[in-house]
């Protein structure tokens, strides 16, 4: 049976229904009422709920809940994000499981508290510094924010990785009716890595240091090895009206639900253009990229941002079509009477 519920709190509560034992994080617009939801469920679940100091203790105390091996996430927004750069890469040099939820917000800097796309590059490039790719995944609806958030814990442990789910304000502030999944419940085990502990076992170790430059060499080249893996089996996308379109809008989020209705309009008008929308961010779908940009005139890439997945779809599309783009920046979020002029000019 499908309920009314509004984005941040939907993702909440689909992170309990996970088996999310342990949050850590810090309140920031336009995320806050994920936080709020829950700090108000999880203590009389007896599942830990803390509200840190920063973002900065938020992430190192979700890289100690993973390191002993609990279901752990946390959630902010763009410029809380940023805080969380280092901590984010220390938890990829460790390898332990994490989710985070970014509900994107207008920037640089403070910037406002309004839809945007602006975390691409931080999000999708890294996320800290040194070579690895956190998976990120972009719902464009409140149902699909549920699902990816269901299943990112799983994703998460499947690679001993970081799963971000990357939301704009839109999606976590807006109410839309969903069907929630069923509450599981997470049997502990001991998984071979864990910091449970060293009664009757040898004792283990999690680090991300590795001093002598040969060790951290073939320690980055087993994390490449992870991620070919994850390029290879978790790559996710959706298509509209791709079929028989002889262009293409290339848009994820709020821009693709936008674009959408654009194409219809567009169709109206004897333009035949569809909408590709990469769902994973990182692993971007290149190949598909590729193979639309084999048949369709030309692409349109559609970002509340200045153009930042652009770059993605230029190396997957490889100058075989024309590409242009249209965005919007500040936390303006764009109208189909907006993107359809972008569709005729392409079209000219």
């Amino acid at each position: 049976m499908k309920e009314f519920w509004k984005g941040n709190e939907a993702i909440a509560e689909a992170a309990l229904r996970a088996g999310l034992e342990a949050y850590f994080g810090y309140p920031i617009t336009p995320q806050t009422e994920l936080l709020e939801y829950l700090a108000k469920h999880m203590p009389p679940q007896g599942r830990a709920f803390v509200q840190a100091e920063s973002e900065v203790a938020a992430i190192n105390m979700v890289y100690g809940a993973a390191c002993a091996g609990a279901r752990v996430m946390s959630s902010s927004s763009s410029p809380g994000v940023s805080l969380m750069q280092e901590g984010l890469s220390y938890i990829a040099g460790s390898e332990v499981p994490v989710v985070l939820v970014d509900i994107m917000r207008g920037g640089p800097g403070l910037g406002n508290i309004a839809p945007s796309q602006g975390d691409y590059f931080q999000l999708t490039k890294g996320g800290g510094h040194g070579d690895y790719h956190p998976i990120v995944l972009a719902p464009a609806s409140v149902q699909e924010a549920v699902d990816l958030t269901y299943g990112a814990f799983d994703l998460a442990e499947k690679y001993r990785w970081i799963v971000i789910v990357a939301a704009d304000g839109n999606i976590g502030q807006m109410m839309e009716p969903i069907e929630l999944p069923p509450p599981r419940r997470v049997e502990r085990r001991d998984r071979g890595w864990e910091l449970t502990g060293a009664q009757g076992r040898p004792r283990r170790v999690i680090t991300s240091i590795y001093l002598q430059p040969e060790a951290l060499h073939q320690y980055n080249e087993h994390l490449q090895r992870k991620q070919r893996e994850i390029e290879k089996h978790e790559v996710r996308y959706s298509e509209y009206l791709m079929e028989d379109a002889e262009y293409a809008i290339v848009a994820f989020g709020t821009s693709a639900r936008v674009s959408q209705t654009a194409i219809k309009w567009a169709r109206a008008k004897g333009i035949r253009v569809g909408l590709f929308r990469p769902i994973s961010l990182y692993p971007f779908p290149y190949a598909r990229v590729a193979a639309i940009s084999q048949r369709v005139r030309a692409i349109l890439v559609v970002e509340m941002n200045s153009g930042q997945m652009i770059e993605d779809v230029r190396l997957g599309a490889l100058d075989r079509v024309p590409i242009s783009f249209f965005g919007t920046m500040g936390g303006l979020v764009p109208l189909p009477d907006d993107v359809l002029p972008a569709i005729e000019k392409m079209v000219q």
